[in-house]
């Protein structure tokens, strides 16, 4: 009987429905924003293309038992084959926005970046589970600043500055989670600082630097690299409490506001559904963020409880980098809002994350979760 038993639970789907129905609503206001302002555009259709492949992914790896990927050459071979495709994007990659970040296959396009960040998160929980005791070395956080250096220099060279931030932010956030010490944490905070003053004087375009500019004082140059940031905050607080409803936000229908189905989604579903509705979305992501932790502390081991804990942090980047560039609080870098801007690459990297957890979640452990955070969290103490 325990035989049949443990065949059977080898063969379901880990799925989490709960997760599922605090994503879905997401989703949803992101096709509604589309959809009142891109009649005559293929988003709407394609982007419910992309998400009824993204939920198969889902499902599919949802019936994986991805233990697997605790073995080094697996991990290896993934990461080198997709730094691969990163340096493959410089001979072959298309030019959008002055980023040759995609692949072009006609009627789509791919962007292995998003692909890769999950594969940073996989590499760090993988260094990271094996070695969290002897954190407080400071040899592992640059070592495992190195995993994350390889993809980080490769995207910010074509150049994508919003994607390097993230790979930047899921090692710095899995470090913190991973029990650094204080006087380690100040060096990573120098460190950064003092590279990023490097990257200010002698990396950095100059159509980079007036990002940042702006994001110091967006009205310096509102016709110039202020515009976008301008109309996004003109969006947001023209919605107030209640919005002006569906297909009703000017600046988007006006064209005013400039990428309003991507990067400024946020922006565009804030004029329609005012306040009340922002509430209600930072709502769902909370319960998001809350559900994929919850999920995590439930891992088999360290490997699965930093897999989601990293994914956790990746999702948490995004959004915060999304929202501070809508609301004119950071500069515009051109990342996504998780589930609700359009988009292939970065709905298939999400959902694939997602059904990496949910496969993982089929062999969690049963300990009691306070059991759980003492074991792994306990090094914070």
């Amino acid at each position: 009987m325990a035989i049949l038993e443990d065949n059977k639970n080898k063969i379901t789907s880990g799925i989490d429905w709960l997760l599922l129905f605090f994503i879905l609503p997401i989703l949803g206001s992101g096709l509604i924003t589309m959809k009142s302002f891109t009649e005559n555009t293929p988003f709407f259709s394609h982007q419910l293309i992309w998400i009824a492949i993204s939920i198969t992914t889902l499902v599919i790896f949802s019936f994986i038992d991805f233990r697997f990927l605790k073995r080094t050459d697996v991990l290896v071979s993934l990461f080198l084959i997709f730094s691969g495709l990163l340096i493959l994007l410089f001979i072959l990659g298309k030019v959008s926005n002055g980023a040759q970040s995609w692949f072009s296959f006609g009627v789509f396009s791919f962007q292995p970046s998003d692909i890769m960040k999950i594969i940073v998160v996989l590499m760090l929980a993988k260094y990271f589970s094996r070695r969290h005791i002897e954190i407080g070395n400071l040899k592992h956080i640059l070592i495992s600043g190195l995993y994350a250096l390889i993809p980080f220099i490769l995207v910010f060279l074509q150049p994508d500055f919003g994607s390097a931030i993230i790979i930047f932010l899921i090692w710095f956030g899995m470090v913190l989670v991973s029990g650094v010490s204080k006087k380690h944490l100040l060096f990573v905070l120098l460190f950064g600082i003092i590279s990023f003053l490097a990257l200010w004087f002698f990396v950095f375009l100059p159509y980079q630097k007036a990002r940042v500019v702006s994001f110091f004082d967006p009205l310096s140059d509102i016709h110039g690299s202020g515009y976008n940031v301008y109309q996004s905050t003109i969006a947001v607080g023209s919605g107030q409490f209640l919005g002006k409803g569906v297909g009703f936000g000017t600046q988007s229908r006006l064209k005013f506001l400039p990428e309003y189905e991507t990067d400024f989604i946020f922006a565009a579903f804030s004029e329609e559904w005012g306040f009340l509705g922002v509430i209600i979305l930072f709502t769902l992501y909370t319960l998001v963020i809350w559900r994929i932790i919850s999920i995590s502390l439930h891992g088999s081991s360290n490997f699965e409880i930093l897999f989601g804990v990293g994914f956790a942090i990746y999702i948490m980047s995004h959004f915060i980098v999304n929202i501070g560039m809508n609301i004119g609080i950071m500069p515009v870098t051109g990342i996504t809002l998780p589930f609700m801007s359009y988009g292939g690459s970065h709905l298939l990297a999400e959902f694939s994350g997602l059904g990496i957890l949910m496969g993982m979640n089929k062999y969690r452990r049963t300990a009691h979760r306070d059991d759980m955070k003492n074991e792994f969290f306990g090094i914070w103490k």
